[in-house]
C-alpha cells in the first residue's frame, strides 16, 4: 500500500481515530487529575460531538479503505451512507447513556472510577463503529472481541450488589462460548474460501463449486455470534439476568448500541457475502448456497414469540424491558428476511424508532430507581399522580413500542409490515401481528399500574433534575414528532440504505 492510499484510507477512518484519540484523552485525564472527575463525562461528550460531526462529514462517501491488494477492491473497512448512518446511531446512544450515567445513583457511588467507566464505553463504541464498517473477517472478530470485553466488564463494573458480578459472569461465560463458535466459524469459512474479504468470498461462492454442508455449518456458526448480540432465540439466555444484573445505564445501552452494531454487521455480512445482485425491484438475488431467508424468518418469529410471551408475566421492570428487546430483535430480523432494499431500509427506520422509545423508557425507569431504589412494576404505582412528567414521557414510550399511532413506533412498524407484506410473507406478518397485540397487553400493564392502581394517600413526588425532565421530555416530544411529521426521516433513511 502506496503512502497516497494510506493517506486516504486514514482519511475515511477519522471517526474511529477520533474514538481512539479521545479514549486516550479520558484515560489521560483520569490518570492526571485523579481526585476530580467532573470534567470527565464532558470529555467524553465533545469527543461523541466531534465524531459526530466527522461522520456527517463523511454522509455522502461511498468508498473503502486499507486495501491490501488490487484485487481486494473493497479493503477492510467500509465507507459508505449505511455505516455512517448507523455510526450516527450508536454515537446519539452514547450521547444520551452518558447522560444517563451522569443523572444514576449507581454511577455516582462509583465517582472515584468513573474514568475508567468511561474509558471502557469509548472502548465499545470504538468496537462498534468498527463493527458496522467492516468488510473482512479478521477485522469483524477484532471489532467484535473489543465490544465484547469492555461489555462484559461494564456490566459488573459498579460492583454495588452481589448481581453486578453475576451478571458480568453470566454475560461473559455465554459471549466466551458464542465467541469461540464465531471464531471456528470463521475459520471454516477461510478453509472453503482462502479469503477473508467479503467481496472476494462472494466472487469466490459464484464461480467455485464449494462443499454446502460445511459451508452452511459455518455460516450458522458465524451467526451465533451475532444472533449473541442481538438476544436472538435461542441465544438470548443471557439476556434478562445480565439487563436485570448490570447498572441502568449501562442496561439501556447493551439494550440499543450493541444491537445497532451487531445488526449492522448482519446485513453487511448477508447482502456483501451472499447477494449476487440487486434486481429492478430492489429485492436481493441470493447466490444459491445457504437458505437466509428460511433461517431468518424462524429465529425472527421464534424470538418475538418468546419474547413478547415471556414478558407477560415479569414483574421487574428491568426483565420486562429485557425480553421485550429481545421481541423488537425479532421485528428487527424480519424485516432482514425480506432480503430488499425496502426491507433494509425498514429495519433501519425501525432501530431509529427502538433507539428513542427503549432509550427513553430506560431512562424512566432509572429515575424512579434513583428515587427509591426499587425496579419493581408495583413501584411506579400512581407514578401518573405524583410525577406527572416522569410517567406521561413513560407512557409515550410505551404506547410507541407497542406500536400503536400516532407514535413514531407506529410508523416505524407499519414501514416494516409492508416491507414484509411486498415479500408476500403473509403467515410471517399475521404472527407478527399476533405478537403486536400480545405486547400491547403487557405495555397497557405497566399504564394501569401508573395511572389505575390503588396507592397511600399521600405519594411524594419523585426528585428529578431539570436536565433530565428535559432529555425526557426531548425524547417523548421526538417520538410523537416523527409519529406525525415522517416523510423527511424516511426519505433520509432510504438513502442512507446504500452499501458499498
Amino acid at each position: 500500500m502506496d503512502f497516497a492510499n494510506l493517506h486516504l484510507s486514514l482519511s475515511n477512518i477519522l471517526p474511529e481515530i477520533s474514538i481512539a484519540v479521545f479514549l486516550m484523552l479520558v484515560v489521560g485525564f483520569d490518570l492526571i487529575f485523579h481526585e476530580d472527575k467532573k470534567l470527565i463525562p464532558y470529555l467524553a461528550l465533545l469527543g461523541l460531538i466531534v465524531t459526530g460531526f466527522l461522520v456527517v462529514r463523511n454522509m455522502g462517501i461511498t468508498d473503502s479503505a486499507f486495501a491490501v491488494t488490487s484485487m481486494n477492491s473493497g479493503g477492510m473497512v467500509a465507507v459508505d451512507p449505511f455505516s455512517n448512518y448507523f455510526k450516527l446511531i450508536i454515537i446519539l446512544a452514547s450521547v444520551i447513556v452518558i447522560f444517563f450515567s451522569m443523572s444514576s445513583s449507581e454511577i455516582k457511588a462509583i465517582y472515584k472510577r468513573s474514568g475508567e467507566y468511561y474509558a471502557l464505553m469509548y472502548g465499545m463504541i470504538l468496537g462498534m463503529i468498527l463493527m458496522v464498517s467492516a468488510v473482512d473477517l479478521i477485522l469483524i472478530y477484532l471489532s467484535v472481541e473489543l465490544l465484547s470485553l469492555s461489555s462484559y466488564v461494564l456490566a459488573g463494573f459498579t460492583k454495588l450488589r452481589n448481581r453486578n458480578s453475576e451478571a458480568s459472569l453470566k454475560y461473559i461465560i455465554y459471549g466466551s462460548a458464542a465467541s469461540g463458535m464465531m471464531l471456528y466459524g470463521i475459520s471454516v469459512l477461510y478453509g472453503l474460501t482462502g479469503a477473508t474479504n467479503l467481496f472476494e468470498i462472494n466472487n469466490i461462492l459464484q464461480t467455485t463449486q464449494i462443499n454446502i454442508f460445511t459451508l452452511s455449518f459455518s455460516i450458522i456458526l458465524i451467526f451465533v455470534g451475532l444472533g449473541f448480540k442481538l438476544s436472538a432465540v435461542p441465544f438470548h439466555f443471557w439476556t434478562p439476568d445480565v439487563y436485570e444484573g448490570a447498572p441502568l445505564p449501562i442496561t439501556a445501552y447493551l439494550s440499543v448500541a450493541s444491537k445497532a452494531a451487531a445488526l449492522a454487521l448482519l446485513i453487511r455480512f448477508v447482502h456483501s457475502t451472499f447477494v449476487g445482485y440487486v434486481d429492478t425491484n430492489g429485492f436481493w438475488d441470493m447466490i444459491s448456497v445457504f437458505d437466509w431467508q428460511t433461517l431468518l424468518i424462524v429465529i425472527a418469529l421464534f424470538t418475538m414469540t418468546l419474547g413478547n410471551l415471556t414478558a407477560l408475566w415479569q414483574k421487574n421492570l428491568k426483565r420486562l424491558l429485557a425480553y421485550s428487546s429481545i421481541a423488537h430483535a425479532g421485528y428487527l430480523l424480519l424485516g432482514l428476511a425480506v432480503l430488499s432494499n425496502a426491507g433494509m431500509s425498514a429495519v433501519m427506520l425501525y432501530f431509529l424508532a427502538y433507539l428513542i422509545m427503549n432509550l427513553g423508557a430506560f431512562y424512566v425507569v432509572m429515575l424512579v430507581s434513583n428515587d427509591n431504589d426499587k425496579e419493581s412494576i408495583d413501584d411506579i404505582n400512581g407514578l401518573g399522580f405524583s410525577s406527572p412528567l416522569l410517567a406521561v414521557p413513560l407512557s409515550i414510550f410505551l404506547v410507541s413500542l407497542a406500536g400503536i399511532p400516532p407514535t413514531f413506533g407506529f410508523v416505524a412498524k407499519l414501514n416494516l409490515f409492508a416491507a414484509v407484506i411486498d415479500a408476500n410473507l403473509i403467515t410471517a406478518v399475521i404472527i407478527a401481528l399476533l405478537n403486536t397485540v400480545v405486547s400491547v397487553y403487557y405495555y397497557s400493564r405497566l399504564l394501569k399500574h401508573m395511572y389505575f392502581n390503588k396507592i397511600e394517600d399521600t405519594v411524594a413526588a419523585i426528585k428529578v433534575s431539570k436536565t433530565d425532565t428535559t432529555i425526557v421530555l426531548i425524547l417523548a416530544g421526538l417520538i410523537i414528532f416523527f409519529g406525525i411529521f415522517f416523510n423527511n426521516v424516511i426519505e433520509f433513511v432510504k438513502n442512507s440504505a446504500q452499501l458499498l
